[in-house]
């Protein structure tokens, strides 16, 4: 890989010179294994430790088919998909790949003894299949995870309603947490040059996520006024929910468990402040059995005591069973609660009566369309939205990564890096990084 590193760090390496790399027989990537699916049974979700069932291992480089790319990864990162891959957790990752290798004598590739893990990209494609137009070995990318086959018409006006619609990484093999990745080029995107790699890796999945679910008419369909409650609000999801609120007109009503995090969403320009660790809300009696509604109340109370009197226009909702009885009552009447992710527990459970009587919408959200994934990075290009990423990895502790994203150590995004050396190289751009440097470095400092 050292001739693939230095052509990339070279300045004068040209399309050419990039196609005429020779591409090893086996790269080096973050892999979950078959064998090891029964590892953790009998564990509670917390014990089950990513250090454990991830593996830094030696893969065969797969072929490369049509429409497809190979790219050289100088970083990627964490999201909550490679920590239920690790854990697998609801389900093992592989019947995923298994459904998707009898797609077609291509797919079948994907359906391995292992599955090469990671839904982020930034790097520099190496080569491209047949058919393949926009993009050329030596461009510097990043990569959306959305792969479609669009091969039936369900997908045409919403690619995330494609029938064979799968997040890559997650749900296909191949991804972005090692050397090399395996992308369809309609992923590709190009790399926001005033970001280091692991910086420009970072947004990806979460950016894209958070501006489908709020922003998007497939989504809250946000405006100018909004009153926005975000739940994690200087997470990986809500901190990117924090900045599209505010870049938006809307108000956003920031819920964080201590002042560190709220510092953060401060910083970012929010005002309005919900500390749960202060307020010390119980939703739930301590068998996680029944709800209490009075403390729902207790929540809207705060609500309106910092909007003015208020309701909640937009709930943008992401941890699911622990917060949704109390996001469905706190929205106002006509309002909307925006879902993904639950990552507190799938089984929701609200009073119907606050929803149906009220009128409001419950919409649900995962990741985003080609567009909406352009729409998003291209924000990030302009400067408009910045990264979250508070710390990175070397991909030999990728386990340790996926670690403190699962128990919550972490702010924001954490990075791996992969083919990077070290952290601070790839920016083109200085002039307009020195601009943003601030809001780029916001999550460093926690």
């Amino acid at each position: 890989m050292d001739h693939i590193l230095d052509a990339i760090s070279s300045d004068s390496a040209t399309a050419e010179d990039f196609a005429a790399l020779s591409l090893p027989e086996s790269y080096r990537a973050a892999l979950v294994r078959k064998d090891d699916v029964d590892m953790f049974e009998g564990l509670p979700s917390r014990e089950k430790d990513p250090r454990k069932s991830l593996h830094v291992d030696e893969v065969a480089l797969p072929e490369l088919g049509p429409g497809e790319a190979f790219v050289a990864v100088m970083a990627s990162a964490i999201n909550y998909n490679t920590v239920w891959t690790s854990i697998f957790e609801p389900v093992s990752t592989f019947g995923f790949l298994e459904r998707y290798g009898r797609l077609s004598e291509l797919t079948r590739r994907h359906d391995l003894p292992y599955h090469v893990v990671g839904s982020d990209l930034a790097g520099v494609v190496l080569k491209t299949g047949p058919g393949v137009t926009k993009w050329t070995p030596g461009d510097r990318v990043v990569a959306h995870c959305l792969s479609v086959e669009l091969e039936s018409p369900d997908g045409h006006n919403d690619t995330m309603l494609d029938n064979e619609q799968r997040i890559w990484g997650f749900e296909t093999n191949f991804g972005g947490l090692a050397d090399i990745a395996l992308v369809k080029a309609n992923q590709l995107m190009p790399k926001p040059e005033h970001l280091t790699w692991e910086e420009a890796a970072s947004p990806g999945l979460v950016n894209c996520t958070a501006y489908r679910q709020l922003v998007s008419r497939n989504g809250g369909d946000m405006k100018q006024g909004d009153n926005v409650l975000i739940w994690g609000a200087s997470g990986g999801l809500g901190g990117f929910a924090t900045q599209y609120a505010l870049n938006g007109g809307a108000t956003p009503v920031c819920v964080v468990s201590n002042d560190e995090k709220a510092e953060i969403c401060r910083s970012m320009g929010a005002e309005l402040i919900i500390n749960r660790s202060e307020e010390d809300y119980r939703f739930w009696n301590e068998e996680g059995t029944e709800q209490n509604p009075r403390e729902w109340k207790r929540l809207g109370a705060k609500i309106r005591e910092l909007t003015g009197g208020e309701d909640i226009d937009i709930v943008f909702e992401h941890p699911g069973r622990e917060t949704f009885g109390a996001s469905v009552y706190v929205t106002r009447k006509g309002g909307t609660i925006t879902t993904c992710a639950s990552t507190s527990g799938y089984m929701h459970e609200y009073d119907n009566r606050y929803l149906w009587m009220n009128l409001k919408r419950i919409i649900s959200s995962h990741f985003a369309n080609y567009r909406e994934s352009w729409e998003a990075n291209r924000l990030i290009a302009k400067g408009a939205i910045h990264p979250t990423l508070s710390r990175s990895y070397p991909l030999e502790e990728v386990g340790q990564a996926a670690l403190d994203v699962h128990h919550n150590l972490h702010q924001g995004k954490v990075g791996v890096l992969c083919l990077a050396p070290e952290e601070g190289l790839g920016v083109r751009d200085h002039e307009m990084r020195e601009r943003h440097l601030p809001a780029i470095n916001r999550f460093r400092g926690v």
